[in-house]
């Protein structure tokens, strides 16, 4: 078997980040934020929070805890995150479209974010997308590591720590600009394509496709 599939063509596969490229984070983030502060009696602006998802959770926190109390802090509100995030959190735009738009083409989708890995199956179980596998905890150059294992050619995101990720794995930066960064920045950063959101993916993908071929 191993003999036939040596000449084929590379099979597709593409990374999606998941904060704001595939689900909008924002509601059940705030709230469970909310949650946490009342748990913990500290103050947190939730507001200010929410405008600059993308990056792991200790850089939140540190903000509004001291840094030894950052990692028992975290561990709180993973463990609160379920029950108060995820039924608040909708689906971008096009998701999971951009995600069967894939599967179509016979390739494989994948999701690595820095979001702790249990909480982004949960998100996505309940959206029901189903990702061919799912990385969590790797921030922007530390997703080319899953990006290069899983094989990815392309990889969706869009805050400018994943353009980093995708260009440090030699992968086709794909940028949306739904989240804290804007379209200047993403195409700055390096950005290969920037769309507006991935409900213009598909026809992106099938384009994209037809020139790889």
């Amino acid at each position: 078997m191993a003999h036939m599939t040596s000449y084929s063509a590379p099979a597709l596969t593409v990374g999606f980040d998941l904060d704001m490229t595939l689900i909008d984070s924002r509601p059940g983030i705030h709230a469970a934020m909310l949650a946490l502060a009342e748990r913990t009696g500290t103050y947190i602006d939730a507001d200010l929070a929410i405008t600059r998802l993308g990056p792991p959770l200790a850089d939140e926190l540190i903000n509004w805890f001291p840094a030894d109390e950052v990692p028992a802090v975290a561990d709180l509100y993973r463990e609160m995150y379920p029950s108060i995030a995820v039924a608040a959190t909708p689906a971008m735009p096009g998701a999971p479209e951009a995600v069967e738009a894939v599967r179509a083409a016979g390739g494989r989708a994948i999701v690595v974010t820095a979001k702790y890995e249990p909480n982004a199956k949960l998100h996505l179980a309940h959206l029901g997308i189903d990702a061919d596998a799912v990385i969590g905890d790797l921030w922007a150059e530390q997703k080319a590591e899953a990006l290069r294992e899983e094989g990815a050619s392309v990889y969706v995101g869009d805050h400018v720590g994943d353009v980093r990720g995708a260009r440090s794995a030699d992968a086709l930066s794909v940028a949306v600009a739904t989240g804290p960064c804007d379209a200047d920045e993403l195409r700055a950063a390096g950005a290969d394509v920037v769309l507006g959101d991935l409900t213009e993916f598909p026809r992106w993908l099938s384009d994209y496709l037809v020139a790889r071929a």
